[in-house]
């Protein structure tokens, strides 16, 4: 259980409303456990011709009291579940805005389904004991004490009698809670395995049918889904263990009070009354017996669930403010320095750049050309320190990149990523998703007609049914390849950052659009520094200053009149491409 503690802090946050379940449960369970008094002085008094008035007192004694006490047991589920539900909200976004501060890299190496399962599974399993292992804990803890007390009031060596099967309990519960323990945390681990496989397959169902795999996905699916069923079918064997055991150990007290007591009935050293109270008792200790076995299997599965969480929550963001970041820097004006810049994404792994050097004035436009995998999109994500560097250092306008502020540096980067990106939401919540203040309706229209424009949209939205205000599906699904880059191109205009980077974002659009958009956005990017990553040369050409990446190093630099002088890889690429739209166009 040590992983439990972790949750000291929710239990501190709410600890008014768990002091007055706690206080509710003392209430209920003193008033509930003198029933069984009433009933007995009921039963000694038919000894002596009770009266009509005598059974109706006693019986509206049994009526009030177990009124009296259900109130309260509606208040401790109003006090004890309400706080666990609290906390299970707490945690759940706790655990959320957790993630979202974790660094990029912990996403490459982390299954979806895995998070899906911790925020799913894993808090419900938690939440359980939250509310009603704890509820139930403190409520069969005191019933079982308040109980005991009274029978130890009737007859004292009837009551330590009735006691001698329970040690038995420990050794239950001791061994099958081990087993409970490590049996759950398999079932959990499987089913972030079964979630992962449905979140993949569901987001590349396209290329499950296009391929014809769907027998195949079904039959995997099949196969996972069942080993998950035989996990859960091994904890539950051991589950059905605990209340056949529990009811042995009640069993046996019930067998020794009937015996030793009908025999001290038979001798007149207890009354008839005496002997019901203690069964009705023994009754009463039924369920603190069967709740501790379910309390212990509650808790055994959250400490299992909690013990994930802890590690994840023990997982700490790689790229994050520190000592050195300069909280005074509010505003960037977009000049950028790379320094003998190396980066490799691990240390088992080859270096992916390599001693880059270049500056970029602000205001200026920056091009980056290669052929894939020489380092161009990695290069840009450490401009936005996705990733800090290994070796050499980045400069925005003479700062060292790591002491800006991340909140600072991203939101003077507009940023159009190579995979395209879009929300199931309207495009237009998707093209203002950058924008922190909403207040300024005027402001976002004016921003919105603009980036629509700019990004060649209008055309495309004069078809949609709903225009900006069209739902376009998980992942822009309605949308072509060429509508979600013009859509995500917008989102980066709407920003208005001093910083834009576009990471070959046209690739999808037809070379007309291309050179319309490209246009445009000459006139947009005038005062800001712009960084463009492209494989077409018809994209970059009007760059102030154009690298050539290969190999992770920089092959060639210079503008575009510059690198055709130079006859290498530059200029092949272009007079290639060239030759491609001259043959197109026959």
């Amino acid at each position: 259980m040590k992983s439990l503690f972790t949750l000291k802090k929710y239990f501190i946050k709410y600890k008014k409303k768990l002091i007055y379940g706690f206080l509710f449960i003392l209430i209920s369970n003193i008033s509930s456990v003198y029933v069984p008094l009433f009933i007995r002085d009921g039963i000694d008094q038919l000894k002596e011709n009770i009266t009509s008035a005598s059974l109706i007192k006693y019986a509206g004694l049994i009526v009030g009291v177990t009124l009296f006490s259900g109130v309260f047991r509606f208040l401790i589920r109003q006090t004890i579940i309400v706080a666990s539900r609290e906390i299970e909200y707490d945690l759940r976004n706790d655990l959320w805005s957790h993630l979202q501060n974790l660094s990029l890299r912990f996403y490459q190496n982390t299954r979806t389904g895995d998070l899906l399962a911790h925020l799913t599974n894993d808090i419900n399993a938690v939440r359980n004991f939250l509310g009603p292992a704890v509820m139930y804990s403190f409520d069969t803890l005191t019933l079982f004490i308040f109980t005991l007390a009274l029978m130890f009031t009737i007859d004292v060596n009837l009551s330590l009698l009735s006691l001698i099967p329970f040690p038995l309990l420990s050794i239950i519960v001791y061994s099958l809670g081990k087993k409970i323990h490590l049996r759950f945390t398999k079932i959990q681990e499987h089913f972030s395995v079964l979630t992962a496989k449905a979140q993949e397959n569901l987001s590349g169902i396209r290329i499950v049918k296009a391929y014809v795999r769907e027998e195949s996905e079904i039959n995997h699916f099949r196969k996972l889904s069942w080993e998950y069923f035989l996990k859960n079918m091994n904890l539950v064997k051991v589950e059905a263990l605990f209340r056949p055991a529990l009811f042995l150990v009640i069993g046996a007290s019930i067998i020794i009070i009937m015996w030793f007591g009908g025999l001290k009935v038979i001798n007149n050293e207890m009354t008839l009354g005496d002997i019901t109270a203690f069964i009705l008792y023994m009754g009463y200790l039924i369920w603190p017996a069967i709740a501790f076995g379910w309390i212990t299997n509650i808790t055994q599965q959250a400490s299992a669930s909690q013990k994930r969480l802890n590690a994840l929550f023990a997982t700490k963001p790689e790229i994050k403010d520190s000592d050195i970041t300069d909280y005074r820097i509010k505003k960037l004006n977009g000049t950028i320095e790379f320094k003998n810049v190396s980066f490799r994404y691990r240390d088992n792994l080859p270096y992916v750049l390599r001693e880059i050097s270049f500056t970029v004035p602000a205001g200026s436009t920056f091009a980056i050309v290669g052929h894939t995998g020489c380092g161009k999109t990695t290069l840009v994500n450490l401009i936005l320190r996705m990733f800090d560097v290994c070796s050499g250092k980045i400069l925005i306008d003479g700062h060292n990149i790591k002491t800006i502020p991340l909140e600072t540096l991203r939101n003077e980067i507009s940023y159009v990523p190579q995979e395209s990106f879009l929300f199931s939401d309207t495009i237009k919540n998707n093209i203002i998703y950058g924008l922190k203040d909403l207040s300024d309706k005027e402001l976002i229209e004016k921003r919105l007609s603009q980036a629509v424009e700019i990004a060649h949209l209008t055309p495309d939205l004069e078809n949609f049914p709903a225009g900006l205000q069209t739902v376009i599906g998980e992942r822009g699904i309605t949308l072509s390849g060429g509508q979600k880059q013009r859509t995500t191109i917008a989102r980066a205009i709407v920003k208005d950052s001093s910083i834009l980077i576009f990471d070959d974002c046209l690739s999808a659009v037809d070379t007309n659009t291309e050179e319309q958009i490209l246009f445009k956005l000459r006139e947009f990017m005038r005062e800001k520094t712009s960084i463009i990553i492209s494989h077409r040369i018809s994209t970059v050409k009007g760059a102030d200053q154009i690298i050539v990446l290969e190999n992770g190093t920089i092959a060639e630099q210079g503008n575009h009149k510059e690198l055709l002088e130079l006859n290498g890889i530059y200029s092949r690429l272009y007079y290639k491409q060239l030759l491609e739209k001259e043959l197109e166009q026959i």
